[in-house]
């Protein structure tokens, strides 16, 4: 069963994003939404975290209304990490059998 795992704090001020990977799956996805966005940035104490989930098949995306609303860039993304709407959270929730909020 696959999960939607959705992260809305900041990897630099809470542990949230560590917590979700010390148990995320291959078949799952990581979305990373509010503040959570940040982990989503190149060169930051989070990426590598973020790289070797990926490498273990881990998906990830991030909410793109999220980073332009903290005056973020899409191109300061890691690479592999997908920019989506809100259209595509609501269809990343339709693809996975669950939904857990890690907050």
């Amino acid at each position: 069963m696959s999960t939607l795992h959705t992260v809305n704090k900041s990897p630099f001020e809470r542990n949230s994003l560590n917590t979700c990977l010390s148990v995320v799956r291959g078949d799952s996805t990581v979305l990373l939404i509010e503040d959570g966005v940040a982990g989503a940035l190149q060169n930051t104490t989070a990426s590598a975290s973020i790289s070797d989930a990926m490498g273990k098949g881990v998906k990830f995306a991030v909410l793109g209304e999220d980073l332009d609303a903290r005056g973020l860039a899409a191109d300061r993304v890691i690479d592999g990490v997908s920019v989506v709407d809100y259209a595509g959270f609501v269809q990343l929730a339709a693809d996975h059998d669950n939904v857990q909020s890690w907050l």
